[in-house]
């Protein structure tokens, strides 16, 4: 054969590759409202930018029938790109192609890409489309999946992981998304459970829906598995395209600086009116953080799930940083097990990545009650706690409102390594509230006394202007300063510049034993 002919059977080969299962089976994938997973990576990617790597990898098994199975790239597109310039590893399985099932062939093909992404220091986006293990390849295939999960595993901390779910990720196939950082999924098209409805009706003889089972609402809502429920394919990928505005490549990189020309020294006057002057009034903590970041543009995590906190992305003065911000609108922003565990992942997630957290704090306690004690509320409060102790990140703290409690020490107080500490003239600062305070300090004063309710109202008074204000924790110098709201923007990116150089080490160990 001459070099024309062979060629011609690359580029014969090349467009087979690229066929996947065939036009059928594509068409079938388009009928389902889902998009191929060359056509993911085509929005997913800057133009032009992709680069395939093992497209012509097929299966070895020849057992059940798959010896007259083989198509190329089996059942996976892997490679790499650029997303805004930056360079991403990518997996697209292809649901075409053995229902994207996972072969020892396909997790090779994984694999290389994740090492690959280590090695250089670039992110893991996985595309996950699958049925699950290949069942006619046994054992070396659950192997597959093994592989995949040390890698995760080991990459966690090192590099941006992110997974997609565009269509079915059953069994073992969860737990590789579980352990990446943040997971998107698809309204009415993805699902994610350990076991379908079908076993969970043979073993709990409950009947259920694959959506009200494992759907993206449930998992974004209730059980707070994924992390982004969007309305289309499309949509997911540019929100895993737009989280890279906030997200460096990998743990020794600096975060990318904010486009926005919103101006450092820019006051706002509706923050003097954002907080009511009623301590137990609510007011939507979006409110604040809309007006003090660039631009007003706030990338939010977690948004349908443990919604008396709110977690996610934003620049300040063009610094990248997380943000933390109890919500008075929801349960009054108090501290429960769900938000614990999402701020707690948000944090750690900052503090691997070098990205400041700033806190906005306005916490009544933790939520009382035996479904939060039962449930573990001590160990599960105890990881928010861990998290800002252990981070070493800049941390900037805002207190706008209540800081009661135990709570108050958990909200990246100075006292756990808060670098600037502020409140707002609007702070109460103390153990408790008011009131409570009052019944328990004066029970007996007050239960002698001609009137109770004038008593208890004298005491309040009493107690609020001794203690709830910030002025007894500017005193001690457990707040750096009281400040009128409208500075608020231009105070924290003055902060964050003074952190650039800060230099935190947490004692030499293998690894810490968070309270899981």
């Amino acid at each position: 054969m001459t070099m024309r002919d062979k060629l011609e059977l690359l580029t014969r080969r090349a467009a087979e590759a690229e066929q996947g299962g065939g036009a059928d089976r594509l068409k079938a994938q388009h009928a389902k409202g889902k998009l191929s997973a060359r056509e993911r990576l085509d929005l997913l990617l800057d133009d032009g930018s992709f680069v395939e790597l093992d497209r012509f990898v097929t299966h070895r098994s020849e057992a059940f029938g798959l010896g007259s199975q083989r198509v190329y790239g089996d059942g996976v597109v892997t490679g790499y790109g650029r997303i805004e310039g930056r360079i991403v590893y990518v997996f697209s399985q292809d649901f075409t192609v053995l229902g994207g099932s996972l072969s020892e062939s396909h997790a090779e093909k994984i694999c290389k890409v994740m090492d690959l992404a280590v090695r250089n220091g670039a992110p893991v986006i996985g595309l996950n489309d699958s049925g699950g293990a290949r069942i006619q390849e046994g054992v070396a295939s659950l192997g597959g999946y093994a592989d995949i999960f040390l890698r995760n595993t080991l990459a966690s901390g090192v590099v941006p992981q992110i997974s997609a779910i565009l269509g079915p990720c059953a069994g073992g196939a969860v737990y590789s998304p579980a352990i990446t950082d943040f997971i998107y999924m698809v309204q009415g098209t993805s699902y994610m459970f350990v076991t379908g409805p079908n076993v969970v009706k043979t073993v709990t003889h409950e009947d259920v829906t694959m959506e009200d089972l494992g759907g993206a609402s449930t998992h974004a809502g209730t059980s707070g598995v994924a992390h982004f429920s969007h309305p289309s394919e499309p949509a997911a990928l540019q929100a895993i395209r737009d989280l890279f505005r906030y997200v460096p490549s990998n743990n020794v990189d600096a975060p990318p600086r904010g486009r926005g020309t919103d101006p450092r020294d820019r006051r706002d006057e509706a923050l003097l009116d954002v907080v009511p002057d009623h301590p137990n009034k609510p007011y939507d903590i979006h409110d604040v953080i809309r007006r003090i970041v660039d631009d007003g543009d706030f990338y939010e995590v977690h948004r349908d799930y443990a919604a008396n906190i709110v977690c996610g992305f934003a620049h300040l003065g063009g610094f990248s940083v997380g943000i933390v911000a109890n919500q008075p609108a929801v349960l009054a922003g108090v501290l429960d097990i769900s938000a614990s565990l999402k701020a707690a992942r948000f944090i750690r997630f900052c503090d691997c990545f070098n990205i400041p957290v700033v806190t906005f704090v306005d916490v009544p306690g933790f939520l009382p009650g035996t479904a939060q004690e039962h449930g573990g509320i001590i160990k599960h409060g105890a990881k928010l706690l861990f998290a800002y102790c252990e981070a070493t990140v800049p941390k900037l703290t805002v207190i706008t409102r209540k800081a009661y409690g135990g709570a108050y020490d958990v909200m990246s107080s100075k006292h756990i390594r808060g670098d600037f500490n502020v409140a707002w003239p609007t702070a109460e600062i103390a153990v408790m509230g008011p009131k409570g305070a009052v019944e328990i300090l004066f029970r007996k004063e007050i239960a002698d006394s001609d009137d109770p309710q004038k008593a208890t109202d004298a005491k309040v008074a009493e107690y609020t202007e001794a203690f709830a204000n910030p002025y007894v924790a500017a005193a001690r110098g457990y707040v750096d300063d009281v400040i009128d709201p409208r500075d608020t923007r231009p105070r924290l990116i003055d902060a964050l510049e003074m952190l650039q150089g800060k230099r935190d080490r947490n004692p030499p160990k293998k690894h810490s034993n968070i309270p899981l």
